[in-house]
């Protein structure tokens, strides 16, 4: 099959990865693409955000199944109109894109399917984000003030902040943007990102992984969309990850089939493991980027029938997913000033190592790689365990030249030392 993949970043550089090992994958082609998959795939410049746009390629291209990656376009409804066009595609409906694009939504359906998650409330009026900010926070005996853009704000939407003035900096800074805030109580524990593959209320959970989204070792500083992964998680037991599956995901993805909002595609469990158990901190309608990076490194199933299956209904169909043994690191390499607006144009060199995925890069006219975003690309190491897959990853990165860029040290480290525990 002809496989066309949505997107620009090192997600979507890894999927092209995973797909191109699939071997009923003859093809692939990429929109936008970026100087690092021009190597796997057709590249073809469109608006990923254009549903016709989408669509019309899909057609001059003869794509037998569309991956769209990003979440822009599948809150637009990008994935139906292909859908409407008889292509397959993985990507959930607009409808139930909510499940991400809208906070609000995501907390009513998970009231709806009795899944534990944080306290919260929405404040859309600069009126009342005094009285609400005292309700949450170190002031209603919590650790910290969680004040999140009710809205799609690629994962540095998010400020959790022991300083009230911080917390209502952000909070007013969003209404007066004409963003709905939302608060919530501060969730103890570490962190989870589970994907699964969903078809309705078929669900098929890929590897556990857990991201980094401080810019900064030891979690120092602003929120960013991700600055390194690993997966699998050595200090997560076996039953959590099924109680995961059977009392979150698995009644989430009923409760969005009984809306009549069925979901296909990518359901992204983004969790904290509290002493009271797993409780969900955001759903995501795709998937999560560093995370892929780490968790299709280690992907032995054929991911382009995957993909299909869930596409066409017949994911309940498949066999048990298989993984390659031991464990894999990601580690993001940003350029200068991000999160902040970041410096774009210099040069990079070794950025064609294996192992390393592009994200924010593009080709000069003179054949360099430059640098074109935030996060310029992520570096991926495997090993027999966290210790060797954090050599390897950290050896890539090394090899790596990007002026002015940087990158956390301390990916998958406390994990390694055996410093997370349940």
């Amino acid at each position: 099959m002809h496989v066309l993949v949505i997107g620009s970043g090192a997600r979507e550089h890894a999927l092209l990865l995973a797909l191109k090992r699939d071997p009923q994958v003859e093809t692939l082609s990429v929109a936008p693409g970026n100087a690092g998959t021009a190597a796997l795939a057709d590249q073809h410049d469109v608006d990923v955000t254009s549903a016709d746009a989408v669509v019309a390629l899909a057609r001059k291209v003869g794509a037998d199944l569309v991956v769209i990656g990003p979440e822009v376009p599948l809150v637009l409804g990008v994935a139906d109109a292909v859908r409407a066009a008889g292509i397959a595609c993985f990507g959930p409906s607009q409808d139930a894109a909510r499940i991400e694009g809208s906070k609000a939504f995501a907390k009513d359906v998970m009231s709806a399917a009795g899944v534990r998650t944080a306290t919260s409330e929405i404040v859309d009026n600069p009126g009342h984000l005094d009285a609400a900010l005292d309700r949450f926070g170190p002031a209603a005996g919590q650790r910290a003030w969680v004040v999140k853009d009710d809205g799609l704000a690629a994962g540095k939407g998010v400020v959790v902040t022991e300083d009230r003035a911080v917390a209502r900096a952000h909070a007013a800074g969003l209404l007066d943007e004409g963003h709905p805030v939302l608060l919530e109580s501060f969730l103890d524990g570490p962190e989870v990102s589970l994907f699964c593959v969903v078809d309705g209320e078929t669900v098929v959970p890929l590897l556990p992984a857990q991201d980094f989204k401080r810019v900064g070792d030891n979690d120092s500083g602003p929120n960013t969309g991700g600055m390194g992964a690993y997966s699998p998680l050595p200090w997560l037991p076996e039953e959590i990850l099924t109680q995961i599956v059977e009392e979150i995901v698995k009644p989430v993805a009923a409760e969005l089939v009984q809306r009549g909002s069925s979901f296909s595609g990518l359901l992204y469990a983004g969790l904290a493991i509290t002493s009271a158990g797993p409780s969900v901190v955001e759903f995501n309608c795709r998937f999560g980027d560093p995370e892929t990076q780490s968790v299709l490194a280690l992907l032995d199933s054929p991911l382009g029938q995957v993909l299909h299956a869930a596409a066409t209904g017949t994911l309940a169909d498949i066999a048990p997913l298989q993984w390659r043994p031991g464990s894999a690191v990601t580690v993001v390499i940003a350029a200068e000033n991000y999160p902040g607006r970041p410096r774009v144009g210099d040069v990079i060199t070794g950025s064609d190592t294996e192992g390393v995925l592009h994200a924010g890069t593009a080709r000069r006219d003179d054949g360099a790689v430059v640098s074109s975003g935030g996060r310029v690309l992520a570096v991926v190491g495997t090993g027999a365990d966290l210790a060797a897959a954090r050599s390897d990853a950290y050896a890539r990165v090394n090899s790596v030249r990007l002026p002015g860029s940087h990158f956390r040290s301390d990916i998958a480290l406390r994990a390694e030392r055996g410093e997370i525990t349940v």
